[in-house]
Protein backbone atom coordinates (compact mmCIF):
# COMPACT_ATOMS: atom_id res chain seq x y z
CA UNK A 1 0.00 0.00 0.00
CA UNK A 2 1.34 3.44 -0.92
CA UNK A 3 2.14 5.80 1.96
CA UNK A 4 1.78 8.87 -0.28
CA UNK A 5 4.10 11.90 -0.31
CA UNK A 6 5.91 13.67 2.49
CA UNK A 7 6.61 17.37 2.07
CA UNK A 8 9.34 19.36 3.82
CA UNK A 9 11.05 22.74 3.42
CA UNK A 10 13.32 22.78 0.36
CA UNK A 11 16.93 23.56 1.26
CA UNK A 12 19.04 24.18 -1.87
CA UNK A 13 22.44 22.50 -2.13
CA UNK A 14 25.32 24.52 -0.73
CA UNK A 15 26.97 24.79 -4.16
CA UNK A 16 23.71 25.96 -5.80
CA UNK A 17 24.52 29.64 -5.36
CA UNK A 18 23.69 32.22 -8.00
CA UNK A 19 26.24 34.01 -10.14
CA UNK A 20 26.08 37.37 -11.85
CA UNK A 21 23.56 36.48 -14.59
CA UNK A 22 21.06 34.94 -12.17
CA UNK A 23 21.33 37.85 -9.73
CA UNK A 24 21.00 40.31 -12.62
CA UNK A 25 17.58 38.89 -13.57
CA UNK A 26 16.35 39.38 -10.00
CA UNK A 27 17.89 42.86 -9.77
CA UNK A 28 16.24 44.03 -13.01
CA UNK A 29 12.85 42.83 -11.72
CA UNK A 30 13.37 44.63 -8.40
CA UNK A 31 14.53 47.84 -10.01
CA UNK A 32 11.35 47.91 -12.10
CA UNK A 33 9.19 47.47 -8.99
CA UNK A 34 11.07 50.30 -7.23
CA UNK A 35 10.60 52.58 -10.27
CA UNK A 36 14.32 52.81 -10.97
CA UNK A 37 15.53 53.29 -7.38
CA UNK A 38 18.81 51.36 -7.50
CA UNK A 39 19.57 51.70 -3.76
CA UNK A 40 16.16 50.34 -2.76
CA UNK A 41 16.42 47.47 -5.26
CA UNK A 42 19.86 46.49 -3.91
CA UNK A 43 18.52 46.69 -0.35
CA UNK A 44 15.71 44.29 -1.30
CA UNK A 45 18.21 42.01 -3.02
CA UNK A 46 20.33 41.92 0.15
CA UNK A 47 17.23 41.02 2.18
CA UNK A 48 16.38 38.22 -0.25
CA UNK A 49 19.97 36.97 -0.05
CA UNK A 50 19.78 36.92 3.75
CA UNK A 51 16.47 35.06 3.67
CA UNK A 52 17.12 32.58 0.85
CA UNK A 53 20.90 32.36 0.62
CA UNK A 54 21.22 33.52 -2.98
CA UNK A 55 24.99 33.96 -2.77
CA UNK A 56 27.90 32.12 -1.20
CA UNK A 57 31.31 32.87 0.29
CA UNK A 58 32.92 33.02 -3.15
CA UNK A 59 30.51 35.57 -4.61
CA UNK A 60 28.46 38.00 -2.52
CA UNK A 61 26.16 40.98 -3.12
CA UNK A 62 29.16 43.33 -2.81
CA UNK A 63 30.85 41.48 -5.68
CA UNK A 64 27.62 41.71 -7.66
CA UNK A 65 27.42 45.49 -7.14
CA UNK A 66 31.01 45.90 -8.35
CA UNK A 67 30.23 43.77 -11.42
CA UNK A 68 27.14 45.91 -12.13
CA UNK A 69 29.43 48.95 -12.25
CA UNK A 70 32.17 47.26 -14.30
CA UNK A 71 29.73 45.83 -16.85
CA UNK A 72 27.96 49.20 -17.28
CA UNK A 73 24.58 48.45 -15.70
CA UNK A 74 24.74 51.13 -12.98
CA UNK A 75 26.73 54.30 -12.54
CA UNK A 76 27.21 57.11 -10.03
CA UNK A 77 24.78 59.99 -10.44
CA UNK A 78 26.94 63.02 -11.37
CA UNK A 79 24.44 65.38 -9.67
CA UNK A 80 24.23 63.44 -6.38
CA UNK A 81 27.44 62.03 -4.93
CA UNK A 82 27.15 58.42 -3.77
CA UNK A 83 23.77 57.91 -5.46
CA UNK A 84 23.61 55.10 -8.03
CA UNK A 85 21.53 55.28 -11.20
CA UNK A 86 20.62 52.94 -14.03
CA UNK A 87 22.44 53.23 -17.35
CA UNK A 88 20.93 53.00 -20.83
CA UNK A 89 22.24 49.42 -20.96
CA UNK A 90 20.10 48.48 -17.94
CA UNK A 91 17.04 50.22 -19.36
CA UNK A 92 17.34 48.25 -22.60
CA UNK A 93 17.87 44.98 -20.71
CA UNK A 94 14.72 45.62 -18.67
CA UNK A 95 12.74 46.11 -21.89
CA UNK A 96 14.23 42.95 -23.43
CA UNK A 97 13.45 40.96 -20.29
CA UNK A 98 9.83 42.15 -20.40
CA UNK A 99 9.59 41.29 -24.10
CA UNK A 100 10.82 37.75 -23.51
CA UNK A 101 8.55 37.26 -20.50
CA UNK A 102 5.36 38.44 -22.22
CA UNK A 103 5.74 37.57 -25.90
CA UNK A 104 8.37 34.84 -25.75
CA UNK A 105 5.71 32.11 -25.74
CA UNK A 106 4.01 33.26 -28.93
CA UNK A 107 4.36 30.66 -31.68
CA UNK A 108 4.30 31.24 -35.40
CA UNK A 109 0.85 30.36 -36.73
CA UNK A 110 -1.39 31.36 -39.59
CA UNK A 111 -1.01 34.70 -41.27
CA UNK A 112 -2.45 37.36 -38.99
CA UNK A 113 -2.08 40.91 -37.76
CA UNK A 114 -0.08 40.37 -34.56
CA UNK A 115 3.72 40.25 -34.78
CA UNK A 116 5.65 37.27 -33.36
CA UNK A 117 9.42 36.87 -32.93
CA UNK A 118 9.60 35.03 -36.29
CA UNK A 119 9.81 36.73 -39.65
CA UNK A 120 6.57 36.48 -41.62
CA UNK A 121 5.44 36.63 -45.24
CA UNK A 122 5.77 39.95 -46.98
CA UNK A 123 9.23 41.20 -45.98
CA UNK A 124 11.97 41.70 -48.59
CA UNK A 125 15.69 41.12 -47.96
CA UNK A 126 17.97 44.13 -48.32
CA UNK A 127 21.76 44.50 -48.59
CA UNK A 128 22.00 45.83 -45.01
CA UNK A 129 23.66 43.70 -42.34
CA UNK A 130 23.49 43.87 -38.53
CA UNK A 131 24.30 41.81 -35.41
CA UNK A 132 22.01 38.96 -34.31
CA UNK A 133 19.20 39.88 -31.88
CA UNK A 134 16.87 37.72 -29.83
CA UNK A 135 13.88 36.66 -31.96
CA UNK A 136 15.60 36.79 -35.36
CA UNK A 137 14.58 33.95 -37.69
CA UNK A 138 17.14 31.36 -38.78
CA UNK A 139 16.59 32.20 -42.44
CA UNK A 140 17.80 35.76 -41.76
CA UNK A 141 21.29 34.59 -40.75
CA UNK A 142 23.93 35.33 -43.37
CA UNK A 143 26.06 32.19 -43.05
CA UNK A 144 28.93 33.45 -45.23
CA UNK A 145 29.36 36.63 -43.19
CA UNK A 146 28.87 34.78 -39.89
CA UNK A 147 31.56 32.16 -40.69
CA UNK A 148 33.93 34.94 -41.79
CA UNK A 149 33.34 36.70 -38.44
CA UNK A 150 34.03 33.45 -36.57
CA UNK A 151 37.35 33.01 -38.41
CA UNK A 152 38.40 36.58 -37.61
CA UNK A 153 37.29 36.40 -33.96
CA UNK A 154 38.56 32.91 -33.04
CA UNK A 155 41.03 31.82 -35.72
CA UNK A 156 41.15 28.54 -37.64
CA UNK A 157 42.96 26.62 -34.90
CA UNK A 158 40.13 27.27 -32.42
CA UNK A 159 37.26 27.62 -34.85
CA UNK A 160 33.80 27.97 -33.32
CA UNK A 161 30.62 29.87 -34.18
CA UNK A 162 29.08 31.86 -31.31
CA UNK A 163 26.07 34.13 -31.06
CA UNK A 164 28.37 37.17 -31.20
CA UNK A 165 29.64 36.03 -34.64
CA UNK A 166 26.20 35.82 -36.23
CA UNK A 167 25.29 38.46 -38.80
CA UNK A 168 21.74 39.10 -39.96
CA UNK A 169 20.43 40.14 -43.34
CA UNK A 170 18.17 43.10 -42.61
CA UNK A 171 14.68 43.17 -44.09
CA UNK A 172 12.70 46.01 -45.56
CA UNK A 173 9.05 46.11 -44.65
CA UNK A 174 6.58 46.97 -47.36
CA UNK A 175 4.68 49.36 -45.12
CA UNK A 176 5.29 51.55 -42.10
CA UNK A 177 3.17 52.17 -39.05
CA UNK A 178 2.87 54.84 -36.38
CA UNK A 179 2.00 53.69 -32.88
CA UNK A 180 1.05 55.62 -29.75
CA UNK A 181 1.42 53.74 -26.48
CA UNK A 182 -0.92 55.00 -23.70
CA UNK A 183 -0.22 54.08 -20.05
CA UNK A 184 -2.64 54.57 -17.17
CA UNK A 185 -0.87 56.02 -14.09
CA UNK A 186 -4.00 56.74 -12.03
CA UNK A 187 -4.21 55.91 -8.32
CA UNK A 188 -6.36 52.85 -9.01
CA UNK A 189 -3.25 51.15 -10.44
CA UNK A 190 -2.08 50.59 -6.83
CA UNK A 191 -5.45 50.66 -5.04
CA UNK A 192 -6.45 48.09 -2.39
CA UNK A 193 -2.87 46.84 -2.12
CA UNK A 194 -2.82 45.56 -5.72
CA UNK A 195 0.29 46.46 -7.70
CA UNK A 196 -1.02 46.98 -11.22
CA UNK A 197 1.59 49.51 -12.33
CA UNK A 198 4.49 46.99 -12.37
CA UNK A 199 2.65 44.61 -14.77
CA UNK A 200 1.62 47.67 -16.79
CA UNK A 201 5.25 48.79 -17.09
CA UNK A 202 6.27 45.28 -18.16
CA UNK A 203 3.68 45.28 -20.92
CA UNK A 204 4.68 48.80 -22.00
CA UNK A 205 8.38 47.95 -22.16
CA UNK A 206 7.71 44.69 -24.00
CA UNK A 207 5.62 46.49 -26.61
CA UNK A 208 8.21 49.26 -26.96
CA UNK A 209 11.03 46.75 -27.42
CA UNK A 210 8.95 44.67 -29.86
CA UNK A 211 8.30 47.71 -32.06
CA UNK A 212 11.94 48.87 -31.86
CA UNK A 213 13.33 45.40 -32.72
CA UNK A 214 10.89 44.21 -35.35
CA UNK A 215 9.91 47.51 -36.96
CA UNK A 216 12.80 49.97 -36.63
CA UNK A 217 11.37 52.21 -39.36
CA UNK A 218 8.09 52.65 -37.52
CA UNK A 219 7.40 55.58 -35.16
CA UNK A 220 6.54 54.96 -31.51
CA UNK A 221 5.30 57.68 -29.15
CA UNK A 222 4.57 57.07 -25.47
CA UNK A 223 2.05 59.01 -23.37
CA UNK A 224 0.80 58.62 -19.80
CA UNK A 225 -2.61 59.66 -18.54
CA UNK A 226 -4.04 60.48 -15.11
CA UNK A 227 -6.07 63.65 -14.58
CA UNK A 228 -4.38 64.89 -17.78
CA UNK A 229 -2.20 63.29 -20.47
CA UNK A 230 1.39 64.06 -21.47
CA UNK A 231 4.17 62.57 -23.57
CA UNK A 232 7.27 60.79 -22.18
CA UNK A 233 10.38 59.12 -23.63
CA UNK A 234 10.75 55.34 -24.01
CA UNK A 235 13.78 55.43 -21.70
CA UNK A 236 11.54 56.77 -18.91
CA UNK A 237 9.33 53.65 -18.79
CA UNK A 238 11.15 51.82 -15.93
CA UNK A 239 10.81 54.92 -13.73
CA UNK A 240 7.04 55.39 -14.04
CA UNK A 241 5.16 55.89 -10.78
CA UNK A 242 1.47 56.13 -10.00
CA UNK A 243 0.23 59.59 -9.01
CA UNK A 244 -2.75 60.78 -6.96
CA UNK A 245 -4.72 60.91 -10.19
CA UNK A 246 -8.09 59.91 -11.57
CA UNK A 247 -8.31 58.20 -14.99
CA UNK A 248 -8.87 60.66 -17.82
CA UNK A 249 -8.94 58.17 -20.72
CA UNK A 250 -10.49 60.85 -22.93
CA UNK A 251 -7.44 63.14 -22.51
CA UNK A 252 -5.16 60.24 -23.37
CA UNK A 253 -7.09 59.34 -26.51
CA UNK A 254 -7.29 62.98 -27.64
CA UNK A 255 -3.51 63.44 -27.25
CA UNK A 256 -2.86 60.12 -29.04
CA UNK A 257 -5.07 61.19 -31.95
CA UNK A 258 -3.33 64.59 -32.14
CA UNK A 259 0.07 62.87 -32.36
CA UNK A 260 -1.10 60.42 -35.03
CA UNK A 261 -2.64 63.20 -37.16
CA UNK A 262 0.88 64.60 -37.62
CA UNK A 263 2.30 61.25 -38.77
CA UNK A 264 2.46 60.69 -42.51
CA UNK A 265 2.61 56.88 -42.33
CA UNK A 266 -0.29 54.96 -43.92
CA UNK A 267 -0.98 52.77 -40.86
CA UNK A 268 -1.73 54.17 -37.41
CA UNK A 269 -2.65 52.47 -34.16
CA UNK A 270 -3.01 52.99 -30.41
CA UNK A 271 -1.91 50.60 -27.64
CA UNK A 272 -3.62 51.39 -24.32
CA UNK A 273 -2.53 49.84 -20.99
CA UNK A 274 -5.07 50.39 -18.21
CA UNK A 275 -7.04 48.81 -15.39
CA UNK A 276 -10.15 49.68 -17.32
CA UNK A 277 -12.28 52.31 -15.65
CA UNK A 278 -12.34 55.95 -16.87
CA UNK A 279 -13.24 58.28 -14.00
CA UNK A 280 -12.42 61.81 -15.12
CA UNK A 281 -13.06 64.48 -17.77
CA UNK A 282 -11.63 67.97 -18.14
CA UNK A 283 -14.24 70.64 -18.87
CA UNK A 284 -12.54 73.97 -19.45
CA UNK A 285 -10.26 74.51 -16.44
CA UNK A 286 -12.29 72.20 -14.19
CA UNK A 287 -12.28 68.43 -13.76
CA UNK A 288 -15.40 66.30 -13.71
CA UNK A 289 -14.64 63.27 -11.50
CA UNK A 290 -16.53 60.21 -10.34
CA UNK A 291 -14.67 57.15 -9.00
CA UNK A 292 -17.81 55.28 -7.91
CA UNK A 293 -18.77 52.78 -10.57
CA UNK A 294 -18.88 53.63 -14.27
CA UNK A 295 -20.10 57.20 -14.73
CA UNK A 296 -22.41 57.44 -17.76
CA UNK A 297 -21.09 60.88 -18.80
CA UNK A 298 -17.44 59.80 -18.69
CA UNK A 299 -18.09 56.43 -20.33
CA UNK A 300 -20.11 57.92 -23.20
CA UNK A 301 -17.41 60.46 -24.04
CA UNK A 302 -14.78 57.69 -23.97
CA UNK A 303 -16.85 55.42 -26.23
CA UNK A 304 -17.47 58.32 -28.64
CA UNK A 305 -13.71 58.72 -29.08
CA UNK A 306 -13.32 54.96 -29.62
CA UNK A 307 -15.91 55.20 -32.41
CA UNK A 308 -14.17 58.27 -33.86
CA UNK A 309 -10.87 56.35 -34.00
CA UNK A 310 -12.65 53.55 -35.83
CA UNK A 311 -14.01 55.99 -38.44
CA UNK A 312 -10.53 57.36 -39.18
CA UNK A 313 -9.09 53.81 -39.25
CA UNK A 314 -7.08 53.95 -36.01
CA UNK A 315 -7.47 50.58 -34.23
CA UNK A 316 -6.99 50.50 -30.45
CA UNK A 317 -5.44 47.48 -28.74
CA UNK A 318 -6.19 47.51 -25.01
CA UNK A 319 -4.04 45.69 -22.45
CA UNK A 320 -6.29 45.25 -19.42
CA UNK A 321 -4.27 44.84 -16.20
CA UNK A 322 -7.10 43.73 -13.90
CA UNK A 323 -9.56 40.89 -13.48
CA UNK A 324 -12.64 42.75 -12.17
CA UNK A 325 -15.66 41.58 -14.22
CA UNK A 326 -17.35 44.99 -14.42
CA UNK A 327 -14.11 46.62 -15.58
CA UNK A 328 -13.70 43.93 -18.24
CA UNK A 329 -17.27 44.61 -19.31
CA UNK A 330 -16.35 48.23 -20.06
CA UNK A 331 -13.20 47.20 -21.98
CA UNK A 332 -15.32 44.72 -23.96
CA UNK A 333 -17.73 47.47 -24.95
CA UNK A 334 -14.94 49.94 -25.71
CA UNK A 335 -13.11 47.40 -27.90
CA UNK A 336 -16.28 46.41 -29.71
CA UNK A 337 -17.12 50.04 -30.54
CA UNK A 338 -13.62 50.57 -31.94
CA UNK A 339 -13.63 47.16 -33.70
CA UNK A 340 -10.24 46.72 -32.08
CA UNK A 341 -8.42 44.14 -29.99
CA UNK A 342 -7.89 43.51 -26.28
CA UNK A 343 -5.59 41.48 -24.06
CA UNK A 344 -6.73 40.59 -20.56
CA UNK A 345 -4.19 39.67 -17.89
CA UNK A 346 -4.55 38.84 -14.21
CA UNK A 347 -1.97 40.12 -11.74
CA UNK A 348 -0.74 36.58 -11.07
CA UNK A 349 1.47 36.64 -14.13
CA UNK A 350 1.71 38.13 -17.57
CA UNK A 351 2.65 34.81 -19.16
CA UNK A 352 -1.04 34.05 -19.58
CA UNK A 353 -2.93 36.52 -21.73
CA UNK A 354 -6.44 36.32 -23.11
CA UNK A 355 -6.61 37.96 -26.52
CA UNK A 356 -9.89 39.35 -27.85
CA UNK A 357 -10.00 40.44 -31.50
CA UNK A 358 -13.32 42.10 -32.28
CA UNK A 359 -12.28 42.84 -35.86
CA UNK A 360 -12.20 39.09 -36.57
CA UNK A 361 -14.53 38.00 -33.77
CA UNK A 362 -11.89 35.70 -32.26
CA UNK A 363 -10.87 34.89 -28.72
CA UNK A 364 -7.83 32.84 -27.73
CA UNK A 365 -5.55 32.25 -24.76
CA UNK A 366 -1.80 31.78 -24.64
Amino acid sequence: MSIGYRFAEYIPPQDDKQGFESLLKIFLQLVMITSGDVAEALSWLSSLDKQYGLTGDDYGIGDFIEDLKKKGYIDENPQEEGVLKLTAKSEQNIRKSALEEIFGKLKKGGKGSHATPQTGIGDEASTDRREYRFGDALEQISMTDSIRNAQINHGLSDFRLTEQDLEITETEHKTQSSTVLMIDISHSMILYGEDRITPAKKVAMALAELVKQKYPKDTLDVIVFGNDAWQIEIKDLPYLEVGPYHTNTVAGLELAMDILRKRKTPNKQIFMITDGKPTCLKEGVHYYKNSFGLDRKVVNKTLNLAAQCRRIKIPITTFMIASDPYLQQFVDEFTKVNNGQAYYSSLKGLGHLVFRDYGRNRKKSF
